[in-house]
């Protein structure tokens, strides 16, 4: 059985509000936001951010994210690398913050991200109000993913006592950034009431 759809009834929802309007109407007369119909091709933008995500998270674990300078020492620290420092310094809850906001989530995102895209686009047709919660859990929590790059601002802005100390950001600082970026874009782009069309395809299309 197929209910009928607000695109076979001749009328858009706000993505902002949820408010419906007729599909002729530009924007929503609620919260001003442009209407913008359903459309599968902007599956092909999520896929194009998720994979420049994943490559600029690679370098972002393979090199520095932070150099230490102490003397003439200088020591320089990758993701994984930090929060093994910070538990060898029994700073476990920092540790622990770092590694679910810099190892977890970006990977639980990737596949949260690229579950969404790939169930929508191979037509699967249960499991709706599950996929639209991990979508909006996927929005909620990517405001966090840059508490990494935030931690390594501002002990660069604090830790600069000249020839004897200081903390400088490296390169994977700006890959770990850009790769945030990337899937958040990707996330944004990714329009959910592609869900609930998949669940109402009827089995011949």
């Amino acid at each position: 059985m197929r209910y009928l759809s607000a695109t076979d009834a001749g009328l858009i929802g706000c993505q902002q509000c949820g408010r419906v309007w007729p599909k002729d109407q530009q924007r929503c007369g609620r919260c001003g936001a442009k209407l913008k119909p359903v459309n599968e091709a902007s599956l092909e933008r999520v896929w194009a951010f998720w994979w420049a995500g994943l490559i600029a998270y690679i370098p972002a674990n393979l090199y520095p994210i932070m150099h230490t300078k102490f003397l003439a020492t200088d020591s320089p620290s990758t993701i994984i690398g930090g929060v093994i420092t910070l538990m060898g310094h029994h700073n476990y809850g920092i540790a622990a913050i770092v590694f679910l906001a810099s190892v977890c989530i970006p990977i639980a995102k990737f596949f949260a991200v690229a579950y969404l895209a790939f169930t929508v686009r191979s037509g699967k047709k249960d499991g709706g109000h599950k996929r639209l919660m991990i979508y909006e859990i996927v929005e909620f929590i990517g405001r966090w993913s840059m508490i990494d790059v935030f931690v390594v601002a501002i002990l660069s802005a604090l830790v600069q006592l000249g020839f004897v100390a200081s903390i400088h950001p490296g390169p994977a600082a700006a890959a770990f950034a850009l790769s945030v970026a990337l899937t958040m874009l990707s996330a944004q782009s990714f329009d959910p009431r592609l869900i609930w069309r998949s669940v109402e395809r009827p089995a011949s299309e």
